[in-house]
């Protein structure tokens, strides 16, 4: 830990940088700009720790760059990622820490994204109770949401809540601090727009969504129910009428916040079920990796099934299970053993089902089932004798699984083969 000492004019104690530095260590391990990794700054952390609280508790700190990183989404366009560096996380910490449980306590009960104590889990089960009582939905998504974020509409947010001069100055500097391209070149921003990447841009992030969204609909629409997971919603209707009537406000509502809704994403959906007979041109929208459509379950009371409108791991979300799996090319580690592989692969597989087997946990046996698939191609390949026999791999597999059935985390959460 860095040594305690008085503070200067801005009172950040090394105390705030030091907690601040934890919560830092134990997340992304990316180099920004500087190309100083976390395991680089941990080496020499006290000197770093104590550049940033000097440069913060003097008002002299300055943000760099923000590395830019292209990640390729699931329908192949690519979104930009900004990585800022690792004593830049630190510095945001802190001041995202000051201001986080006051934040807290002005946000909606329905805003789940990056808030204390709530899950995606948490907003998947509240849209899914909803579901049952509002035949209607509207799916909505905003167009490069973090990209287009108006820097004064959020500082005005910002200054209803924040009273300290200092942190609304550096608030501002890290909203105006330039992205640096693959190439080298850095991009300035133009009143507009904070990185994906960011320590403190969810937080703020969520209180222009509070105002654009949250409030907006409590106040002009108080009988529809709304769940936001970050920028991404979903509004509960009793009609499809009523939908139409806020999809059409919201559009201007948006605009008005220099936004725009994505017009080929953002639908209307009806939950179709055994209740529910209308014709309806979508009647499923996908969710935080999940998809809520008409599905066929069985009644806990009487056993009998009937048709209803739940949620499973989305087919997008399945097929980049599978692409991950494929990715690995664990087939061809012939050299090494089956425990091996368990131990390189566990932590990915227990990932999956904490995340996509909370709800309808069976529906991911598609996912598995295509790990046993390349699992035999292993076998296959490592072991001659079975003779390139698919049937004799498999009994090889079951047997495996008989004697070691909590080899792989799945076989252990009760997946079959």
């Amino acid at each position: 830990m860095i040594e305690k000492s008085k503070t200067k004019s801005i009172p950040i104690t090394k105390t705030m940088v030091w907690e601040a530095y934890k919560k830092v260590r134990a997340k992304g391990k990316s180099a920004g700009i500087d190309g100083i990794s976390l395991k680089e700054f941990k080496q020499d952390h006290p000197s770093h720790l104590y550049k940033i609280w000097n440069r913060l508790s003097s008002g002299s700190y300055f943000p760099p760059a923000v590395r830019e990183e292209e990640i390729t989404k699931k329908d192949g366009k690519v979104r930009k990622l900004g990585i800022p560096t690792v004593g830049d996380r630190v510095a945001q910490m802190v001041i995202k820490n000051l201001i986080e449980s006051r934040l807290e306590q002005v946000f909606h009960d329905n805003s789940y994204g990056y808030r204390l104590e709530r899950s995606a889990h948490d907003a998947l089960a509240v849209v899914r109770q909803n579901v049952r009582i509002f035949p209607w939905v509207i799916d909505l998504d905003i167009k490069g949401f973090f990209d287009n974020i108006d820097h004064e509409l959020l500082m005005q947010a910002i200054e209803r809540h924040v009273d300290e001069p200092w942190i609304i100055m550096y608030i501002r500097r890290w909203l105006e601090m330039p992205i640096q391209t693959k190439g080298g070149d850095k991009i300035e921003k133009q009143g507009k727009g904070t990185p994906q990447g960011g320590v403190i841009s969810p937080i703020l992030a969520n209180l222009f969504l509070h105002y654009v969204f949250d409030e907006w609909l409590r106040i002009y629409y108080p009988q529809v129910k709304f769940v936001r997971y970050a920028d991404d919603a979903i509004i509960h209707c009793r009609t499809k009428e009523e939908a139409e009537e806020v999809l059409q406000s919201l559009h201007k509502r948006v605009g008005l916040c220099k936004l725009e809704l994505h017009k080929d994403k953002t639908k209307i959906v009806y939950c179709k079920d055994y209740r529910r007979t209308e014709d309806a041109d979508k009647v499923s929208f996908d969710f935080l990796g999940y998809c809520f459509q008409p599905r066929s379950s069985k009644s806990k009371r009487t056993g009998k099934m009937f048709l209803g409108f739940d949620l499973a791991i989305s087919k997008s979300s399945r097929t980049k299970l599978i692409e991950e799996l494929r990715s690995t090319k664990f087939h061809l580690w012939t050299t090494a053993t089956i425990e091996e592989i368990a131990t390189q692969l566990n932590s990915k597989l227990s990932g999956w089902i904490q995340y996509y087997g909370k709800f309808r946990r069976w529906e991911l046996s598609g996912v598995f089932r295509r790990f046993h698939e390349r699992l035999i191609k292993w076998l296959l390949n490592k072991y001659k004798r079975l003779k390139g026999s698919i049937k004799k791999a498999y009994k090889l597999l079951e047997n495996i699984k008989k004697t070691q059935p909590t080899l792989f985390a799945h076989w252990k959460a009760g997946y079959s083969i």
